[in-house]
């Protein structure tokens, strides 16, 4: 009875959901206006001139658009106890995010408005549409095992002061009402643990005799669950464990090289998956079709979207364009205004627009993110359909990987070059040099600048693929003290200094 309620009670969800796909500028509108109303008398409201009735242009002409760094000062001083300076009052929870191109930690906000108007609003937006299309895994019935961070004091306040940052699942997982906190597992002083061997050997061990219907969390970090829980219960399958299993909630990283992993682990065609965007800065997008990959953009969840061309991303000024005026296949970077006070803010990941009724989108990469040492533009969604693509022809998984350039000249003096990629295998490929020559092929075809590079090998030669032993890429995260959570490995830069940082580790 009580699963019976809350399926009714989170389903109502479904007819807000279809008027964003219905409505998403006169939507949109809304929330910029309720933003602008609630941040009015704020210092960056007063400074900006945040007022009832200022038009989406008059807002992009008032404030900058700002990266992290640019808004850090004023994060700072949040950070610190100051109030109303971003948002009305004293914001108490920050998401702790180290980033994927920037080593230093990133203190974003996590306000009441944005958990209860974003993220809890989107995660019932999620059970809505699980319990629409997958009825016969009835996910409300049992648990839904989640995996997250931890959190800790605000290093900037004093503790009697009572602020916390810690990764956004943690701080989430923290606050959540109490029918989420019924319908999950394990229970928080599990869930929180910050070592992460622990934590799995604990967690498996708590979990065993579950009903787990639903998985939620990060794909490398659930993968070594599963098998431990597998193990410790001599079963031959997941499935062996929690035979009513049927929905995985994925998200973080993508999802194409570990779908066939995923396969072995839960075999049997009654496994479904959806793939959800919800990052520090708040809850973006959702799949909203089972058959598509596409991502529905969330248009009434406190966020105010706006998007920068590739042309203006270095730009001194740049010149960002609204939701209307996107392109089908384009790729843009995000630019959000959010009910946790951030301000027409940089986030850094970039999306290309695969519908305009309604609005979806896939993530394509990061704009600080890519390899593009030679006019390449190779980007993460490139990079992941070709790793995924060298898997299928080889037999073989990926637990992680990581590309950069390598830099050269030939005996005539021109300029040449190539990309090394370290990956490391659950099951190494029986030949490696057919998994790099998929790899390098399937590139090709997805991206055109990268196939023109390539084309007689005149400005790029074939990448070179450095199998990385078992291990390698927790043992790097763990040396940096990013060991779970949120924490990943950064797929592509322009730069050597990571690669050449995890190959010295190998040496030793």
């Amino acid at each position: 009875m009580i699963s019976t309620v809350l399926t009714w009670a989170v389903q109502r969800r479904l007819a807000t959901v279809e008027h964003i796909r219905q409505y998403p500028h006169e939507v949109q509108q809304q929330v910029l206006r309720e933003l602008l109303h609630t941040a009015r008398a704020t210092e960056w409201g007063q400074r900006y001139g945040f007022a009832d009735g200022l038009t989406a242009r008059e807002f992009a002409q008032r404030v900058p658009i700002s990266s992290y760094e640019e808004l850090y000062p004023e994060i700072e001083r949040v950070l610190r106890g100051a109030a109303n300076v971003l948002w009305p009052g004293v914001v108490q929870w920050f998401a702790k995010s180290s980033g994927t191109t920037n080593a230093r930690s990133k203190y974003i906000p996590v306000t009441r408005e944005s958990l209860q108007e974003g993220h809890y609003r989107a995660g019932r937006d999620m059970t809505a549409l699980a319990t629409l299309y997958y009825p016969e895994v009835n996910i409300l019935g049992g648990k839904t095992l989640s995996l997250g961070g931890t959190h800790g004091p605000n290093p900037f306040r004093a503790p009697e002061a009572g602020s916390r940052v810690g990764d956004v699942s943690a701080v989430i997982m923290q606050n959540l009402p109490a029918w989420a906190e019924f319908v999950r597992t394990p229970p928080l002083e599990l869930a929180l643990l910050d070592e992460w061997e622990e934590k799995i050997e604990r967690i498996a061990r708590h979990v065993l005799n579950a009903d787990v219907r639903v998985l939620a969390g990060v794909p490398t970090w659930m993968i070594v669950l599963l098998r431990r829980v597998t193990e410790m219960a001599g079963a031959a399958s997941i499935l062996e464990v929690w035979p009513r299993l049927g929905l995985f909630l994925h998200g973080a990283v993508a999802f194409g090289p570990y779908r066939e992993l995923f396969r072995q682990l839960i075999p049997g065609p009654q496994m479904h998956y959806l793939e959800i965007y919800n990052a520090s800065e708040g809850y973006l997008a959702l799949q909203d079709e089972p058959n598509s990959e596409d991502l529905l953009l969330l248009l009434n969840h406190g966020i105010y979207y706006e998007f920068l061309p590739p042309d203006q991303w270095e730009a001194e000024e740049p010149q960002a364009i609204g939701l209307e005026a996107v392109e089908l296949g384009k790729t843009y970077a995000l630019i959000i205004s959010t009910n946790a006070g951030l301000w027409r803010y940089k986030i850094g990941d970039t999306v290309r627009f695969t519908s305009l009724a309604p609005y979806r989108i896939r993530i394509s990469g990061r704009t600080k993110h890519f390899l593009n040492a030679f006019g390449e533009e190779v980007v993460v969604e490139n990079a992941d359909a070709a790793i995924a693509a060298a898997c299928q022809a080889t037999g073989t998984t990926v637990r992680d990987y990581t590309a950069a350039p390598i830099y050269f000249s030939s005996q005539d003096g021109a300029s040449r070059g190539s990309h090394q990629w370290l990956v490391e295998f659950t099951q190494p490929p029986a030949d490696t040099a057919q998994f790099a020559q998929t790899l390098d092929h399937t590139l090709r075809q997805l991206n055109s600048d990268y196939d023109a590079k390539r084309h007689r090998d005149l400005a790029l030669t074939p990448p070179e693929l450095t199998v990385a032993p078992a291990g390698t890429f927790e043992r790097w995260l763990a040396g940096r003290g990013k060991l779970g959570g949120q924490h990943k490995v950064p797929r592509l830069s322009n730069s050597r200094e990571l690669l050449d940082e995890i190959l010295v580790q190998l040496k030793k």
